[in-house]
């Protein structure tokens, strides 16, 4: 009987215990830095509308950054411990002895995009065409463009076209308003385009495919240095479990869409909201597997032949570790 009462007491004491002040974990805090007006801000308010940050016991603080080079810089500089970015930069940084590493945010996405005034119904059509295309040369997406454009017409098409680089809402207008017959913009541009008429001739991962790639390969990823890996696993694995949960009701329930609409810059405009929604889905990441990384090797040995040392550094293969080993999904 004594040993009974023991036993009442104890697991009293205990639940009491658990439901004291104090008691719960304290949170896992992470510091994410992110372009300002980006579309990683729809994920970010997403998770927080579904809490699944508090899901994770996750302390999110956000930084706004003015562009992807600032997050380089705040990333090095240790003012953030996450930033987005992509596989061939990680590559070029472990390559150059900075070892970060990198787990998929958003697979290749964009595409090709033509005015159908312009009778551009193959890629051999572009000659002569004046092509606009967002960023500068060594815009991956532009590398794997002339990869593919030259393995279907063995020249190069920065010899057979006009080419014109610049901003992505200067490209926008310029295929819109016709000054360009084609263009290669931010996916989320493209869904502007083709609602004021342009047509997708190809996508990126159509190119892809033609040159042999088995697999869609993850263009932007969540990036982060070994040093974060090792002293924030807890964190990390938090904050990557709850974007790869987000992601999942992204996918399929249309109902958080219209929570994170404020956030999208869309307005009232229901024509842009759904294209928007429908090609982000395109774009999701479902899983994560550290071992499965041969698309993104395949399309990194693509950009080394056809971009050089000016895409991909001086080393022309992916460095080990590119990919983080600590996590999969």
């Amino acid at each position: 009987m004594k040993s009974a009462i023991r036993t009442i007491i104890a697991t009293a004491a205990l639940a009491g215990a658990m439901i004291a002040p104090g008691f719960a974990a304290d949170p896992l805090k992470l510091t994410l830095g992110a372009m300002e007006n980006g579309t990683v801000f729809w994920e970010l308010e997403a998770m927080k509308a579904l809490e699944l940050d508090k899901k994770h016991n996750l302390e999110l603080e956000v930084r706004p950054l003015a562009d992807a080079k600032a997050g380089q810089i705040a990333l090095q500089a240790g003012e953030v411990d996450v930033i987005l970015s992509d596989f061939v930069y990680a590559s070029i940084q472990r390559n150059s002895g900075n070892e970060l590493t990198f787990v998929p945010h958003s697979l290749a996405v964009g595409g090709l995009i033509v005015d159908p005034a312009a009778n551009i119904t193959k890629i051999e059509d572009l000659k002569g065409k004046t092509l606009a295309i967002s960023g500068s040369p060594v815009d991956k997406s532009y590398v794997i463009l002339q990869a593919y454009y030259n393995s279907v017409t063995g020249t190069a098409l920065a010899d057979d076209a006009t080419v014109r680089f610049g901003a992505p809402p200067l490209i926008n207008e310029l295929i819109t308003t016709g000054q360009a017959q084609a263009s290669l913009n931010l996916w989320n541009w493209n869904a502007r385009a083709k609602l004021a008429g342009k047509t997708e001739l190809m996508s990126v991962w159509d190119m892809l495919k033609a040159l042999g790639v088995t697999e869609q390969p993850p263009l932007l990823g969540w990036l982060f240095s070994d040093k974060t890996a090792a002293d924030k696993t807890a964190a990390l694995t938090a904050f990557l479990d709850a974007s790869f949960d987000t992601k999942a009701v992204l996918l399929s329930d249309d109902a958080i869409w219209d929570t994170i609409r404020p956030v999208m810059n869309v307005k009232d405009n229901d024509a842009l909201f759904a294209q928007l929604r429908d090609d982000y889905r395109l774009g999701i990441v479902r899983g994560y597997d550290p071992n499965n990384i041969s698309a993104a090797q395949q399309s990194f040995e693509l950009m080394a032949k056809y971009g050089g040392a000016d895409v991909v550094g001086d080393v022309p293969t992916m460095a080990d570790g590119t990919f983080w080993k600590g996590y999969s999904k």
